[in-house]
């Protein structure tokens, strides 16, 4: 990760499973980042003891209560994490909080389809609109030209069940509403990535892995990659980024992958 440095992070959904993956590896950077925000939907809950003890041993984890897909909570995280940074920006927002829907083509409700598209999809493009003034102020505070994650970047953890050409693991689960959501949330990092190029903001779409977390496990087998060697490879992969890599989307081992 020699490549990576960035003085601030936000990561979704960072109580558990690989939004607190990317906690303890950002902990473990040569040189850490001054301030890890770490956006968790219930801190003082039995979920979020994990972070909560790191937090108390590391003085540079701030736990923001963050409920993606309530646009008060969204607009009061920013403030909080805004007043924290004082004057400076907000080098990397990583959307990784999700959910997942167990259901078939033929058992999908309309409850499952909003309430998977309001946490997967307009969660990061709400979190996208409220950060937005602090990903800029990063930019604008970074030397050089260029984009990437250490000046100012938006990663979006998508999957490869979004893809509309590979349909993972379909004869394993349908999981329908889940693969519509990442379809769309694809579409979004691209539409970021042309609304904010002209910031200085890089926009990507990251498939984590088939990765072993409850998420993961919900498919029905055993899923082949460990929590961190999936943090590790995307964080490997996000110091790689540059100009020609925005609205690219790409999977922890940095391949591409088909929309």
């Amino acid at each position: 990760m020699a490549g990576l440095h960035v003085r601030s992070v936000l990561v979704t959904g960072a109580n558990r499973g690989i939004g607190l993956g990317f906690v303890q590896h950002f902990l473990r950077m040569p040189n850490p980042p001054q301030w890890i925000f770490a956006g968790c939907r219930d801190p003082k809950g039995q979920r979020a003891q994990e972070l909560q003890n790191l937090a108390s041993k590391h003085p540079n984890i701030i736990i923001i209560p963050l409920e993606v897909s309530d646009p008060a909570s969204i607009k009061a995280a920013a403030a909080k994490v805004g007043e924290h940074l004082g004057g400076s920006g907000l080098n990397l927002l990583i959307n990784n909080a999700g959910v997942l829907k167990a259901k078939s083509l033929d058992d999908e409700m309309l409850q499952d389809m909003t309430e998977t598209y309001t946490t997967n999809t307009a969660g990061p493009l709400l979190m996208g609109q409220a950060f937005l003034p602090l990903l800029k102020k990063a930019a604008q505070g970074s030397p050089g030209s260029g984009l990437s994650c250490s000046k100012a970047a938006i990663v979006n953890i998508s999957s490869i069940a979004g893809s509309i050409a590979s349909a993972f693991v379909w004869e394993l689960k349908q999981i329908v509403s889940y693969r519509c959501s990442k379809a769309a949330l694809n579409m979004l990092s691209k539409c970021q990535s042309l609304a904010y190029k002209e910031h200085g903001i890089l926009c990507v779409a990251l498939h984590p892995g088939w990765v072993q977390t409850d998420m993961g496990s919900a498919v029905g087998q055993p899923p082949p990659v460990t929590v961190d060697d999936s943090v590790q490879g995307m964080l490997k992969v996000l110091s790689s980024l540059s100009e020609k890599d925005t609205a690219t989307f790409l999977d922890w081992e940095g391949n591409v992958i088909p929309w």
